[in-house]
């Protein structure tokens, strides 16, 4: 059983946000932090078969675009 799973989140040049997966393979995309979130739980929720195997603990960690001066 994966006790934690973590996303890393981060703008879409074309808009929007997106969830990649550190060791797994689930990815997802959002207009939206907030929708983001709900579709990082979804998703985690059909990679695992059941319940029982799925992480307990979802974290996800959000990088910045920003230019350098």
């Amino acid at each position: 059983m994966t006790e934690e799973i973590i996303f890393l989140v981060e703008e879409d040049p074309e808009g929007g946000y997106t969830a990649r997966a550190l060791g797994e393979s689930i990815f997802t995309e959002a207009d939206d932090i907030p929708t983001l979130k709900t579709m990082i739980k979804d998703a985690v929720l059909c990679h695992y078969d059941d319940s029982e195997n799925s992480p307990k603990i979802i974290r996800f960690y959000e990088t910045l675009n920003s230019t350098l001066i």
